[in-house]
Order: C-alpha cells, then sequence, then structure tokens
C-alpha cells in the first residue's frame, strides 16, 4: 500500500512514498480506501519528530495526517451506520505507520461518519479534525448563550470552526484577523472583528473592558492572550499551554485524541455541515507525491482553508 511518510524525521523534503503493509481488520473496525487526507499543522510536527519520544513504534516509516475521506471498502463484526461503498471521513490518531496519508486505513468505527451529502472526498476530509477539536475547546469552556468568547487564529480552520459553532451555541464572538482576512473573519459570523497581532488582548479589552468570558487561542499565543479574559474565565489552549496560575483563570489544553472516538459529536459535525452551519473550506489539493511541496507551503503561512493530499 501507498502512503506519504517518512524514514527520517526532518523538513518537508523527508516526505516520500513509501510502501506500508494492509493493515488487519479488526470488530468493530471501518477499512476505507483513502481519496484524501488534510495536511494539518500537527502534521508537520509529527514529519519533523517532535512526537516520537511518545510514539511507542520506534521503526519507520511514520505516516502523519490526522483526518481522511474515502470509500468504505471493508466493515468488521459489529458496524452498522455504514455500508461497503459509502463516502465516508474519519479522524485519525497516528502512530507509526498508521497516519491519514496512506491509501488503506483501518479506523474504529467510531471514528467514521458518512461524509456530509454534497461533499466530495476532498470537501469531507477538512472536517473530522479542526471540527472535533473546536467543539471540544467549547465543551470545556462552558460557555452558555449569551456569554461572550474571543478566538484567536480565527481565520485557519481551528479558529474558523470555533466562531461558527460559538454562533450556532448562542455566543457572541470577537475574533482577530488581518486586514486581508477581516472579511472572511465576518462572514463565518464574527459579532466584533479586531487585528491580530501580539496587542490582541488590548484590542480585545478596548471593545469589553471587563474581559471576555472565554478564550479559545487559534493562533498559540499563550500568555499573550491571557490579559483579555476576565479575572476566572476560561481560556481553551491547542498546544499543551497551561496558563500561569493567576487571576483564578481556568486554562484547558484542548487534546483531540480523547475524542477521536465520539462519533456522536462527528456525526452532529457532519449534519452542521449539511445545515451550513460549517463551512468546507478547501485551498488546493496535491497528489500524495507531492506531499513535500504541501508541507512547505503550510509552513510558509498564510494559507486559508487546508490542504488536501489525494490518493
Amino acid at each position: 500500500m501507498r502512503a506519504a511518510g517518512v524514514s527520517e524525521f526532518g523538513g518537508p523534503e523527508a516526505l516520500r512514498i513509501v510502501q506500508v503493509p494492509p493493515e488487519p481488520l479488526g470488530p468493530g473496525e471501518v477499512r476505507l480506501q483513502v481519496h484524501a487526507a488534510t495536511v494539518n499543522p500537527t502534521d508537520t510536527y509529527a514529519r519533523a519528530g517532535a512526537y516520537a519520544d511518545r510514539d511507542p513504534v520506534k521503526r519507520p516509516p511514520w505516516v502523519p495526517g490526522m483526518d481522511v475521506a474515502g470509500i468504505v471498502t471493508e466493515l468488521g463484526d459489529g458496524v452498522g451506520h455504514l455500508g461497503v461503498g459509502d463516502l465516508a471521513m474519519g479522524i485519525v490518531v497516528p502512530t507509526g505507520a498508521h497516519g491519514g496519508y496512506r491509501e488503506d486505513l483501518v479506523l474504529p468505527g467510531d471514528s467514521v461518519v458518512p461524509a456530509p451529502q454534497g461533499a466530495d472526498a476532498v470537501a469531507a476530509s477538512t472536517l473530522p479534525m479542526n471540527a472535533l477539536t473546536a467543539r471540544l475547546a467549547l465543551d470545556q469552556l462552558g460557555l452558555t448563550p449569551g456569554q461572550v468568547l474571543a478566538v484567536t487564529g480565527a481565520a485557519g480552520a481551528f479558529g474558523g470552526y470555533v466562531v461558527q459553532l460559538a454562533k450556532a451555541d448562542g455566543l457572541t464572538v470577537v475574533a482577530d484577523a488581518a486586514e486581508s482576512d477581516e472579511q472572511l473573519v465576518r462572514d463565518l459570523g464574527a459579532d466584533v472583528v479586531v487585528r491580530r497581532g501580539d496587542e490582541v488582548a488590548d484590542r480585545i479589552r478596548e471593545r469589553f473592558p471587563d474581559g471576555v468570558d472565554g478564550l479559545a487561542d487559534g493562533s498559540v499565543q499563550d500568555a499573550l492572550v491571557l490579559p483579555a479574559v476576565r479575572d476566572g474565565g476560561a481560556v481553551a489552549t491547542v498546544r499543551g499551554y497551561r496558563g500561569d496560575g493567576q487571576r483564578g483563570l481556568r486554562v484547558l489544553p484542548t487534546l483531540v485524541r480523547r475524542v477521536a472516538r465520539d462519533r456522536r459529536a462527528l456525526d452532529r459535525l457532519r449534519q452542521q455541515a449539511e445545515d451550513g452551519v460549517l463551512s468546507l473550506r478547501v485551498a488546493r489539493t496535491f497528489p500524495a507525491e507531492q506531499a513535500a511541496e504541501a508541507h512547505r507551503l503550510l509552513e510558509g503561512g498564510g494559507v486559508r482553508g487546508r490542504l488536501v493530499l489525494t490518493f
């Protein structure tokens, strides 16, 4: 089976097509013929070896990729929500050669749901990981309708989904954006848009002098954004940052692996995509053989929407 992976960790050039054995199918599992795999920032860290110490697999190749879409080709015993031939999407918890950048992949049945109606594999692949992360961040923050949420990195995939889901939850959303992204962020549903940058907390406080109730830090600014939040408020982070212990802030690392088998949550996101609550944003596609170029482009910054590898 073909996969895009690394035999040695390194820069984008380390990614190449490798051969991997088929994975066995067990009870409760689903085999997908992968047609599309989304490229996310976490994949670039995996390629560079940032997660190698915690990966129990110590032999190459290592295959990145956390969300996929493709055709169901085989079902394990007990899987009743999918059928062979269905177009489906799933979230992947990578380890060793088990990652999204491969043409044949076995996943737990609870990590896979039908693709949104009307979406092709490329569009569907952009939903699972980032939308589940956004949903988890909001659930951890625990805000109620009418409260104020700030979102940094609002033009990105995670941030954009947070904005859209927060509006669906009845929250007031203040989001950051570069001037070139302001209309995009407003179109996603932000009520207030402030300029992004190191002073974003001050800009949020100018609009909400008492501080916001919660903040989702998609731009990974960590300590810089804490002053935007009122005493006793909450902050969801995406790279493990746990705060400074001041002002009674609840700082909540958001680890999507915790909900990788939450089929109910993933299926709700599918429905929200069908209903137009969530936007499936594709920036560009690359054949899997050009995975290195996709990583270079993503690391160069400024990508709006997802880069997707196709098989």
